[in-house]
């Protein structure tokens, strides 16, 4: 029989990178938050993807590159297979062609590996209420590289991005901000004080109308366009 997740407010985690060095750390830093379990580890995508069937973790943390089957490729597995668990990459500068490959294979988080240990902690949580996380740096280097035509490029993008933002309605505007900033549904609704369902409707709406996939592109769009707004206290 296949474990099932336990009950309660611990958010089951699975770290996969090929080096035991980097997994330590990983799991030292998440094991100072007490409402977060690290339940498995692997040292390559394929185990990764094996074990999260095994454990079914709420959220992966994948290394974006590893030996034989690397984390891109593990993402877009988990994501067929056990949707369920939200997927964050691990990257390093100068990977930025991986992280665009991962946005499209169900990844819904981008973390540096060099970032701040509180940003690992603020990524798993969010991704675990599902929520879309970009790491700042991650956020900023991924606009950079769509636009690595220069800076006229940048504008160019930033202008196309203001433009399908501003054909969205003013409360899926204020929706995608805070989708943009790492919020979940949950914490959408409470902060426009509306219910659940209507926020669900909301990012449906948003992400057909964006012509986007997932949450974490939809992100990377409100980055853009310049519209994300300040970081509630929630989330500091």
């Amino acid at each position: 029989m296949t474990p099932q997740p336990e009950e309660g407010p611990t958010i089951r985690v699975l770290i996969a990178d090929d080096e035991p060095m980097i997994r330590a750390g990983i799991r030292a830093v998440l094991a100072t938050d007490p409402d977060i379990a690290v339940v498995a580890e692997a040292g390559d995508g394929h185990q990764a993807v094996e074990l999260v069937h095994r454990h079914r973790p709420r959220v992966a943390v994948l290394d974006i590159r590893m030996p034989g089957t690397g984390g891109i490729e593990a993402a877009r597995e988990i994501h067929r297979t056990a949707p369920a668990t939200g997927v964050i990459m691990l990257t390093t500068f100068g990977e930025d062609e991986y992280i665009l490959q991962a946005l499209g294979g169900g990844a819904t988080g981008f973390l540096i590996k060099s970032g701040e240990p509180e940003e690992l902690i603020a990524g798993v949580r969010a991704v675990a209420d599902g929520a879309a996380y970009l790491s700042p740096k991650v956020a900023a280097r991924v606009v950079a590289h769509l636009a690595s035509g220069g800076a006229g490029a940048l504008a160019d993008r930033r202008t196309a991005a203001r433009e399908r933002v501003d054909a969205l309605t003013a409360r899926e505007r204020e929706v995608l901000a805070l989708l943009g900033g790492g919020l979940s549904n949950g914490r959408i609704a409470r902060r426009l004080q509306v219910v659940e369902g209507t926020v669900k409707a909301h990012v449906s709406s948003i992400l057909a109308r964006l012509g986007v996939e997932n949450r974490a592109a939809a992100a990377v769009i409100a980055h853009e366009a310049g519209i994300l707004p300040p970081r509630p206290p929630e989330q500091r």
